[in-house]
């Protein structure tokens, strides 16, 4: 049985399934509907106040992102990350990285330097104050305005595509407290570089911040 962890959000504006589909997309976001959980239609509908129908087509959308699996007869289960999943997503984020911050460090303007600089302040006082959820918002902030700063619609669509996934996968890492010091570190750099003007610098960087990231929860997996 479903517990009673999250709620819809009605939008009038919004189809119904959209709105269904947006509340279990979060709830799985943040982990309060975990790997391996059914999720039954009947159960879902009587919980969030709809009928089977918006569910069903919610489950689908879900299904699109990889985010659950249908299985015949059986229904749906959330999917977990395997080690699979995470080289190829961050492989992917590596080469987008490198480029969006290789062209920021050519094009991000003082102004966007300045919010850079104020994000990674936010960033560095919501790790003293040990809120996870502030965290990985004020990370994806500060990997938003540097991909921004770099005018490419194309490369921002790319990225754009893989956001649930990246966003999952963020949530997952910034849990683990031994690598907020490192990922600190790596901010600061990316910010000199930018500051700089050193575009090769700026997507060495880059690349080994996400290096990084896919060895640390690789070696965490491996070690559960």
């Amino acid at each position: 049985m479903i517990e009673a962890k999250f709620n819809i959000n009605s939008n009038e504006y919004l189809p119904l399934r959209d709105v269904v589909f947006n509340a279990l997309r979060e709830a799985i976001l943040i982990g309060q509907l975990v790997p391996g959980e059914r999720l039954m239609e009947n159960q879902l509908a009587e919980k969030l106040g709809v009928s089977r129908t918006p569910v069903r087509e919610a489950l689908r959308m879900l299904e699109l992102e990889n985010l659950v699996e249908l299985v015949p007869r059986k229904g749906a289960q959330v999917l977990d990350m395997t080690e699979k999943d995470i080289v190829n997503i961050l492989e992917v984020r590596s080469a987008l990285e490198g480029l969006a911050t290789g062209l920021a460090c050519t094009k991000m303007t003082k102004e966007d330097i300045l919010e850079l600089r104020s994000l990674q302040a936010s960033f560095e006082h919501a790790i003293e104050e040990g809120d996870r959820e502030r965290i990985a918002v004020l990370d994806e902030n500060f990997h938003d305005l540097i991909l921004k700063s770099t005018g490419n619609d194309k490369l921002i669509q790319i990225y754009e595509n893989l956001r649930i996934q990246l966003y999952r996968y963020r949530m997952a890492h910034l849990k683990l407290d031994s690598s907020i010091t490192a990922i600190i570190a790596h901010h600061r750099n990316i910010l000199r570089a930018i500051e700089n003007h050193d575009k090769e610098e700026g997507a060495t960087v880059a690349q080994g911040h996400i290096k990084y990231h896919t060895e640390f929860i690789l070696r965490s997996l491996r070690s559960k």
